[in-house]
């Protein structure tokens, strides 16, 4: 007897995403078995542009509950495996991951590298890679009003297919600032104290530019969240990077001198702690001689580090090519031609085609 294969569908929901829907449907076509769109009130062309796709269209009335949309689009389908993907998503490589897994019993969540576009503080596109449970097996289901989670024992196993993504990127994230500031500010309600609730709703505040804010959620979610939760890493970059934008340098450089021992093999770590040494040196220049060495070692300690993809919530070259260029600038400024000039090699060398 030959290996069983088992179908895998494509479930998304969606509404008002006919910027991108094609380009996520066209990407994972050829790839599935089924394609299901569950709309939740679209006013623009989605549902129909979904249909062009060869995808079947289902509808659902918004109830301000993420989990809920995404439930009920679970169950219109049947197969044993159900690929979730939104709408600003695309497969981006290694497509034939899902040919593989075909072969495989529906016994794990498989986690997929979504690849985010950021932008950074100069206005230039970073790449973010986060492992998010987007591979479901049947009966698995989803829970939380927003950031919603699948709820399962079953083991998780990372596996090669790689998503892109640009919904973060501020051109498209602000339409939906609205309505998920609200979610998260009810879930919060809900859930006083709650450190994943105030370290999410920071986060909204935070990348709208809202640092004062962002602040205190931050702040208390760092206070009461687990030291071993798996967005930590991310939180201590995010409140580090408020902290410095909103000039608390001090306080900046005390939390990341407490918790230095602790991320050791992190390269996001000390390449934002230069960016904040570099500001607070500019903001304090009485200091600024104390502080100098220490940018460099910061960066230099991040490229010898290295890229760490397997880091939750890295950002790809801060081990790499933008140490290397923030290296490069740093001599530039210091008058050390040669020094610049072999960074600024050294970051073109290391910088992935576009």
């Amino acid at each position: 007897m030959g290996t069983p294969t088992h179908a895998i569908a494509l479930v998304m929901i969606v509404r008002n995403e006919a910027r991108c829907l094609a380009r996520c449907l066209s990407s994972a076509r050829s790839h599935v078995d089924d394609l299901l769109v569950l709309d939740t009130g679209s006013t623009d062309g989605t549902p129909d542009i979904a249909k062009q796709c060869g995808a079947r269209v289902a509808h659902f009335n918004w109830i301000d509950d993420f989990s809920a949309a995404r439930n009920a689009a679970l169950a219109q389908v049947d197969t044993p495996w159900r690929l979730v993907l939104d709408a600003d998503e695309w497969i981006d490589s290694n497509a034939q991951t899902l040919s593989l897994v075909r072969a495989q019993a529906p016994e794990f969540i498989g986690l997929l590298s979504v690849d985010s576009q950021v932008r950074d503080e100069s206005g230039g596109v970073q790449h973010a890679p986060s492992w998010l449970p987007r591979l479901l097996p049947r009966g698995v289901n989803y829970a939380g009003r927003i950031h919603e989670q699948p709820q399962s024992t079953l083991p998780r196993r990372r596996l090669d297919l790689r998503i892109g993504h640009d919904g973060y990127l501020p051109e498209h994230l602000t339409p939906k600032r609205g309505r998920n500031r609200t979610l998260l500010s009810t879930a919060l309600a809900e859930h006083p104290g709650d450190a994943y609730w105030s370290y999410q709703l920071g986060k909204d505040f935070e990348v709208h530019g809202e640092f004062t804010q962002a602040l205190p959620h931050y702040q208390s979610a760092w206070a009461h969240g687990e030291p071993g939760a798996s967005w930590r890493h991310d939180l201590l970059l995010r409140l580090l990077f408020t902290l410095k934008k909103l000039g608390h340098f001090e306080l900046a450089l005390d939390l990341a001198g407490r918790e230095q021992p602790h991320w050791q093999h992190s390269p996001d770590y000390f390449f934002t702690l230069g960016d904040v040494l570099l500001d607070a040196a500019l903001a304090r220049p009485a200091k600024a001689a104390q502080w100098l060495p220490l940018i460099e070692q910061a960066w230099l300690r991040a490229i010898e580090i290295g890229e760490r993809p397997e880091l939750a919530d890295t950002v790809r070259g801060r081990g790499s090519y933008l140490a290397a260029h923030n290296l490069a600038a740093f001599h530039d400024s210091m008058g050390n031609a040669a020094a610049a000039a072999k960074w600024r090699q050294r970051a073109q060398h290391d910088r992935p085609p576009v």
